[in-house]
């Protein structure tokens, strides 16, 4: 007997029916998830490039998983909305995840160039009392007035992001009266300090889409977002941006190069 097979026996061996049954269902489960893991792979780098994921029969074949299994974790797939059952023709790829880089410093319409345009629908802007942490990262004094902006991101007209920003307002004043639905704020600091910007510190997280951005990112109340938190500092170490950013999960994928050093 295989040892794959024996390890499955095992799992069941002296156990009453229902403690069996319930042992099998979660190592299906187990499997199911494991194999989307690995589907979800191929379809976000172009592995199907017809749009098409193979027969569940080819995949039961080439991933030596049970039909039932196969079926479940295409059912995780279709539930995270990257894939539709559609009768006749199959299991097609029905929504695309853009790359977001970790390992470079770059706003997102230089992110996302070869992916379409990005535009930015600013909802508030204006200057605001710094919060006391806002104060305490952007090196100002508590109360201190900071230039604070929220701008929702799209890309090719689909949402994407809803960013707020705190910048300190001797910087943030000049940003006043730019073109801030089609120009990153990045190059816009650039060009209005004269300097370039050095490195950021970062931080993502989960988090559930409060009813407020839920609303303005068209994503499902209580969806889960991706919180990006991010503290940009010029080339001489002057902290200049505060964002706090919210992706929709179903939208973007975040990737970098990691270097092990010991």
């Amino acid at each position: 007997m295989p040892p794959t097979d024996r390890i499955r026996d095992h799992a069941g061996q002296g156990a009453p029916t229902v403690a069996a049954q319930r042992t099998r269902r979660r190592l299906r489960a187990d499997r199911a998830r494991q194999l989307a893991d690995l589907l979800r792979r191929q379809l976000l780098t172009g592995g199907f490039p017809a749009g098409t994921l193979p027969h569940e029969s080819t995949l039961t074949t080439e991933y030596r998983a049970s039909r039932n299994t196969v079926r479940q974790a295409l059912d995780l797939l279709r539930a995270e909305g990257l894939v539709e059952r559609l009768p006749g023709v199959g299991t097609v790829v029905v929504a695309e995840k853009y790359p977001h880089g970790l390992d470079r410093l770059m706003g997102l319409a230089e992110t996302l160039h070869e992916h379409g345009r990005v535009t930015n629908e600013v909802r508030t802007m204006g200057p605001v009392p710094a919060p006391a942490p806002v104060a305490e990262r952007l090196h100002v004094a508590p109360g201190a007035d900071v230039l604070c902006i929220e701008r929702l991101r799209r890309l090719n007209g689909l949402p994407l992001s809803l960013d707020l920003t705190y910048i300190p307002l001797d910087i943030g004043t000049s940003l006043l009266g730019c073109d801030l639905e089609n120009t990153d704020v990045f190059r816009l600091l650039e060009s209005h300090t004269g300097r370039r910007l050095g490195h950021a510190d970062i931080t993502l997280e989960a988090v559930n889409a409060d009813a407020h951005s839920a609303a303005v990112l068209q994503a499902p109340r209580g969806a889960a977002v991706l919180m990006l938190e991010r503290l940009t500092h010029l080339d001489d170490g002057q902290p200049v941006d505060l964002e706090f950013i919210r992706f929709r999960g179903d939208r973007i994928t975040m990737s970098g190069l990691l270097h092990r050093s010991v």
